[in-house]
């Protein structure tokens, strides 16, 4: 199993987003919240069921809009990953 990256997250947030969205570097974006990067929780949401196709890792919805930044959400991940191993 690939072990998911930031800059897994910023191509993902990129095709949930599309044009509109407002990522440009991965250090950029790191520790900037979810909310002032424009994304809602639907948002959030889709890209959750993106990650969980992509990577195998499932995350309550809750644990995942917990996430405030993609910071965050990385580490999030990369743990129920590592807890699945």
């Amino acid at each position: 199993m690939a072990t998911f990256t930031q800059d897994d997250l910023v191509r993902i947030m990129s095709q949930v987003a599309g044009e509109s969205a407002e990522i440009t570097s991965v250090a950029d974006i790191a520790d900037v919240s979810f909310g002032h990067l424009g994304y809602d929780s639907l948002a959030l949401l889709e890209t959750a069921a993106r990650i969980e196709k992509e990577f195998s890792v499932i995350l309550a919805d809750d644990t995942f809009l917990a996430a405030d930044t993609p910071r965050r959400l990385v580490e999030l991940v990369t743990a129920a990953q590592g807890a699945a191993a």
